[in-house]
């Protein structure tokens, strides 16, 4: 398993999951149409990277649109589309600017061949960039990748380039949708939920989950930073004994 790096005397994640929920609820509280608190939600978008990217997190991945979410109301899905193509234009200037890689991982091919072509373009944009690396999962389910990567195991194996025997786990999530990435360390669901929906299902086997009764829109500076403290304090054991680490820990320093 990867290794919490110590920043400053703090544990801090290498990679963080986020499953950006509440934003219908928070624009419905307002009598405001669902689409108002989507576009709400891209203040808060900013506001976790700029923590993220400041307390030394390397890879931040964010769940933009479930496979499932094509079953909601047809408007909404379009206005969400807009949303997402106008955000890709607007920000990966800034983003490759400040450093940051995009990559957008999911099924593409059932969106627009426009926004495919603009996700793309964002992605080669700031492909240099590397000091920080942000995930949008569009159209992506845990299933889905799963599934794929063992489709593509399976061919390997069916045309001789891969022996069935030697598949491993490590082998394994090389193929998943995030396989360079390291896994997740710390996984935070806003909205009151306490579920991750369909959310990447191997990788976060072993994440710290946070849960904020926050909506998305409201979650921002504060709201970021507390999480990140609160996974500071835990203590990540992987099947080991809380004495077990403590060793290791002392071992390390």
């Amino acid at each position: 398993m990867d290794k919490v790096r110590q920043i400053a005397g703090r544990n801090v994640p290498r990679h963080v999951a986020v499953i950006m929920d509440g934003n219908n609820r928070w624009a419905k509280r307002r009598l405001l149409p669902g689409v108002a608190g989507h576009k709400a939600g891209v203040d808060a978008v900013r506001a976790v990277i700029e923590v993220c990217a400041e307390a030394g997190v390397e890879v931040l991945t964010l769940f933009a649109f479930s496979s499932e979410n094509w079953q909601r109301p047809a408007e909404e899905v379009g206005a969400l589309m807009e949303l997402f193509l106008s955000a890709l234009r607007r920000e990966a200037r800034k983003l490759n600017d400040n450093g940051i890689s995009l990559r957008i991982i999911g099924d593409r091919s059932r969106f627009h061949p426009e926004l495919q072509a603009a996700m793309l373009d964002a992605e080669e944009m700031t492909a240099g960039s590397g000091r920080f690396v942000l995930q949008v999962a569009a159209n992506y389910g845990g299933q889905w990748d799963i599934l794929q990567a063992a489709q593509r195991l399976a061919r390997e194996a069916q045309e001789g380039r891969l022996n069935p025997d030697e598949v491993t786990p490590a082998l394994f999530q090389r193929y998943l949708a995030t396989g360079d990435m390291p896994l997740p360390d710390l996984c935070i669901r806003t909205g009151g939920e306490r579920r991750i929906s369909n959310f990447l299902l191997w990788q976060l086997a072993y994440a710290e989950l946070y849960f904020s009764d926050l909506f998305w829109p409201d979650f921002k500076h504060d709201a970021m930073r507390t999480a990140l403290a609160d996974f500071a304090k835990r203590q990540r054991r992987f099947g080991k004994t809380g004495d077990q680490v403590e060793i290791e820990v002392r071992a390390e320093c």
